[in-house]
């Protein structure tokens, strides 16, 4: 299963558009959203996607009824089996609680954004993935990432020129 992740996209309209073809292109079979949509509008670009979304609040999600009335967004955090692999996704805000769940070995995979810095880190037997900024307001690097379960492989892509920025086998 091809799975898109994305994070803080943060209005950036231009920037959603560029992921959202980046993912139908790729052909991806789920999108998944660690949070700072941060207003509603942004639905219409991502209903675009050919491949549902599933995603999380974070910390500059104002209009929370919004999100969820327009995108069904409901919850921090969100746990989800993807093809036998245990991944929980929150916004990230606090560090602590990253690191825990990352530690507990609870989960093969923790997905974050609120950083916006793009990463893939072990943490013993478990992946914390972060796929950097959508918006790119604060690293200048629009990126997503690729998680494909069949092939076990996560990808960091700046969706600007295509660069890999992260690579990693599961």
């Amino acid at each position: 299963m091809k799975i898109g992740i994305m994070s803080d996209t943060h209005d950036n309209l231009p920037a959603i558009r560029m992921a959202v073809e980046f993912f139908n292109k790729e052909g991806v079979e789920l999108v998944l959203h660690a949070g700072d949509f941060v207003a509603p509008f942004v639905a219409k670009e991502l209903s675009k996607l050919n491949a549902p979304l599933k995603g999380v609040f974070g910390n500059n999600d104002g209009e929370r009824e919004g999100l969820k009335e327009r995108l069904g967004i409901k919850d921090e955090v969100l746990t989800l089996d993807l093809d036998g692999f245990k991944v929980i996704m929150l916004h990230g805000t606090d560090e602590r609680i990253v690191e825990a769940l990352a530690k507990s070995q609870l989960y093969d995979i923790v997905i974050r954004g609120h950083t916006h810095r793009h990463g893939i880190q072990e943490v013993g037997r478990t992946i914390v993935i972060n796929p950097g900024e959508v918006c790119g307001y604060v690293t200048g690097i629009k990126s997503v990432a690729i998680l494909n379960t069949t092939e076990r492989e996560i990808r960091i892509i700046n969706l600007e020129n295509g660069k890999i920025l992260g690579l990693m086998s599961l």
